[in-house]
């Protein structure tokens, strides 16, 4: 009797008076939680309201804890469009068919990671890979982050064949999001770590970087990364052609004030075979089945 109860109240909750007007629910998005929670909502913020404005629907943002809990929220269409990044957006679309990368930052095309080391190391910039790094403490971002962690094992992979970074480094951490690497290189609780270089350009704007404490020390070769993902059924929920019009005011996105906090100059069209390498490297290195 009770299941029933509840089953019956729940039908009432979505049978509410929206629902019975006709109108759209709302359009829900979120996006990975790369930075500092302040930072996201500033920016997520502006792009919920803009979206809103554009497409003449409820928007709503919605944070997560991680990048799984990003993934499994667009998998279970509580979300119905999301800011991946490289690799999260490849396991969502694989979990989700029909999904379509559908706009990503002009800077995302050739996106870097930066090492990044602390000063008592005596570690200095260079063109190619330090393998000095070789034996020190080291974390990496979120565990399925792209340029924290994907791309800069790939490239650990490559400069030590046949080993892998726990084989290279005595301890080896990840620290959740880029902000947080920056921190813990920078406070001497790791040697070295992998960050993307946007945030590490945003925080360094913001007076968050010593750079008496640490510095960069190598820039990767580019590689595709971030990028809005739309699930395939947004059409079917919200009438033909939503899925063009959203993609049309994100690549129409002009005002500063929306695009400094992604540290991007742009958006610009892109579609899922763009992500087409990541999908290689994940299956060399044994974090894509």
């Amino acid at each position: 009797m009770r299941i029933l109860v509840l089953a019956a109240l729940a039908g009432v909750a979505v049978a509410g008076p929206a629902t019975a007007q006709g109108a759209k629910p709302a359009f829900v998005f979120t996006g990975i939680p790369d930075q500092d929670e302040s930072r996201l909502v500033e920016r997520f913020g502006k792009v919920a309201a803009y979206l809103e404005g554009k497409l003449g629907v409820p928007v709503t943002y919605i944070p997560v804890k991680n990048y799984p809990a990003a993934v499994t929220a667009f998998t279970n269409g509580q979300v119905q469009l999301a800011w991946f990044g490289g690799f999260t957006g490849v396991q969502a679309r694989k979990a989700v068919p029909g999904s379509q990368a559908i706009a990503q930052g002009a800077e995302d095309a050739a996106f870097k990671t930066y090492l990044i080391a602390n000063a008592k190391t005596g570690l200095a910039k260079a063109a190619d890979f330090p393998k000095d790094i070789a034996g020190k403490s080291f974390t990496f971002g979120s565990r399925a982050s792209t340029s924290g962690r994907l791309m800069p094992e790939y490239f650990i992979r490559q400069a030590f064949p046949g080993k892998t970074p726990e084989q290279v480094f005595p301890t080896v951490g990840f620290s959740g999001d880029h902000s947080r690497t920056i921190q813990l290189v920078q406070s001497g609780a790791f040697a070295v770590g992998a960050v993307d270089y946007s945030v590490w350009d945003l925080d360094t704007k913001a007076g968050k970087v010593d750079p008496k404490a640490v510095s960069v020390i190598w820039e990767s070769p580019t590689f595709p990364d971030y990028q809005w993902t739309v699930r395939g059924d947004v059409d079917a929920i919200y009438g033909e052609g939503f899925t063009a019009r959203l993609k049309a005011a994100l690549v129409g996105i002009t005002d500063p004030a929306i695009l400094a906090p992604f540290g991007r100059s742009k958006f610009i069209p892109v579609d899922n075979a763009a992500y087409a390498p990541l999908i290689a490297v994940g299956r060399s290195t044994g974090l894509l089945d």
